[in-house]
């Protein structure tokens, strides 16, 4: 008998979920509370409840190898960070070759999702759903919830002493679409996470002054990287594994030199207290440009509200405010009982970031519940691939005990790790969350198996981005195509900005990139030898 699998939410994360159904013989049925597939990255003039919102400029902060789902390549004429409208067309053209559309319900307010009677026995869901006023029930074996966490705007009113009184306007950034509104305004953005630097930057075009508020400061990293690239291809498995073996110290070190050649952020107010890589950092390549011409100004944090004026923390005033926009993120929740999911500060305890530890059957998972240091999508996917085979019985979790210890585990590491913050509850690294889904799943990479059978693709693998087809390359769900996708990468990633055609010749740089690959094995064998048994060299 075919299980049945509720999807909530047609999103990026859903559209991947409602695929991994169909690639193991399930059969989904997503509902989707808006009209249209897309999410968070379908634009609206206005902000729909219950639906995440974006204003008109956003683009994707990570790069379209880094982000794509992992059998099917983003076109690649399509430009390496893209505007949401290319993404929602990246979306249907995957819903439609994967005929996907099908399976969804739109117009489908998922209002609660409660244990059947029998749950201990049976693993079976009841989902009370809405439609045109109409309550209806059904039973689903299994539950993939998919329903994001930019939903609920984190409005902390309380935190800003005389905020009753302002008389100017103010917002979530939730609401905020573009910047006519604020054309001769003085507009003070509070938050400086990505939405608050974007935001601020686009305001400042306009506006008669912005400044820009935060309390700890931050890290601004460009999209743009080294010879143009784009920032998240240059993290190779290699580079990740060398960044593993040395000193927290030393690579916090190395990254904060590397932003500050760019600009020192002491001069520029925005030197935090933390390291590196203890918060999020910013993605913003216009942002400094800005504050030297001085059409923004950084302040430090709120310390109360008059009638026109700010004061902050510092003892400096800023009179004549028109607008607030409080950039200052989100908090999620779900449609389940507390019994099965409670959220506490955007905490909530999931095996793998996945799975609710607790319940008698493992027959519930969230997908996309992440914040990574890295592309989400992909990441999705592959919660989406190990979610359904763990429904399927394919891959047995471990016991509740074991699951309860590890949650446990990965919350101390990340409360040393990050500056304590709503925001830092779901952090991820890309490369190690991503390896550790794909050894539960069995689609991890071995490096040595690649070497014996495929030495060209096998540095492709270690040295190359770690792109979502590595994934695609052995185990469940192997892909005949991801050979030629890592092949190929480099070619998607230089056609959209080789718009314009060159004479010049191509010398021979074979033996230039001979050179480079002996000296990084060099180094590799003489100065990390810990690096050897993580790539497990000596053993299969």
């Amino acid at each position: 008998m075919v299980k049945t699998v509720a999807v909530v939410g047609a999103g990026a994360s859903g559209l991947a979920a409602i695929k991994c159904c169909v690639d193991e013989g399930l059969e989904p049925t997503c509902f989707e509370r808006s009209e249209d597939i897309g999410g968070l990255w379908r634009y609206k003039d206005n902000p729909e409840d219950g639906r995440a919102s974006i204003y008109k400029s956003v683009i994707i902060n990570t790069s379209k190898e880094m982000s794509c789902f992992s059998d099917f390549p983003i076109p690649d004429d399509f430009p390496n960070y893209m505007h949401n409208s290319k993404i929602m067309e990246y979306f249907r053209m995957y819903a439609q070759n994967f005929s996907l559309m099908k399976y969804i319900q739109f117009k489908t307010t998922v209002c609660s999702i409660t244990k059947s009677l029998d749950f201990p026995t049976s693993g079976q869901w009841i989902v009370t759903i809405e439609k045109d006023g109409k309550q209806n029930k059904s039973v689903f074996d299994s539950i993939l919830i998919c329903s994001g966490h930019h939903t609920f705007p984190h409005l902390p009113l309380t935190s800003f002493p005389g905020i009753e009184t302002f008389k100017g306007q103010y917002m979530h950034s939730r609401d905020y679409k573009g910047p006519e509104d604020f054309k001769n305004k003085r507009v003070l953005v509070i938050g400086i996470g990505n939405s608050g630097g974007d935001i601020a930057v686009e305001l400042s075009r306009i506006a008669k002054q912005v400044f820009l508020s935060t309390r700890r400061g931050a890290w601004i990293v460009n999209r743009v990287s080294k010879n143009g690239y784009p920032l998240d291809i240059l993290k190779s498995r290699f580079v990740y594994l060398l960044n593993k073996a040395l000193p927290s110290s030393l690579t916090n070190y190395m990254a904060e030199n590397a932003v500050n050649q760019r600009f020192n952020h002491d001069n520029y107010g925005l030197l935090p207290t933390h390291r590196f890589y203890s918060q999020h950092p910013t993605l913003n390549d216009e942002l400094p440009n800005r504050i030297i011409s001085g059409q923004v100004k950084i302040k430090c944090n709120v310390k109360e509200f008059r009638e026109n004026d700010v004061v902050f923390e510092d003892g400096t005033e800023e009179k004549d405010i028109d607008m607030v926009i409080f950039a200052t993120g989100y908090s999620f929740s779900f449609p389940c009982d507390e019994s099965v999911l409670t959220v506490t500060e955007n905490k909530v305890s999931l095996y793998k970031y996945v799975f609710p530890p607790r319940l008698e059957k493992n027959t519930l998972a969230l997908i996309g519940l992440i914040q990574p240091l890295g592309a989400i999508m992909p990441i999705s996917e592959l919660q989406g691939r190990l979610a359904t085979r763990v429904f399927k019985g394919l891959v047995r979790l471990p016991a509740a005990q074991t699951m309860i210890h590890d949650v446990a585990q990965k919350r101390q590491k990340m409360e040393c790790r990050y500056v304590r913050s709503q925001r830092h509850t779901i952090q991820v690294d890309y490369v190690d969350y991503m390896d550790e889904l794909a050894s539960l799943l069995g689609v991890k990479p071995s490096l040595f198996q690649l070497f014996m059978t495929d030495p060209k693709l096998a540095l492709k693998v270690l040295f190359g981005p770690c792109t979502p087809y590595q994934y695609r390359l052995m185990g469940p769900g192997k892909w005949s195509g991801a050979r030629a996708a890592i092949m190929t990468q480099h070619d998607r990633i230089i056609k959209p900005t080789k718009t314009r055609a060159l004479n010049k010749p191509s010398g021979d740089k074979s033996l230039l990139h001979f050179i480079q690959l002996c000296t990084m094995l060099i180094l590799l064998v003489a100065f990390f030898p810990p690096l050897l048994k993580m790539l497990n060299i000596f053993s299969i």
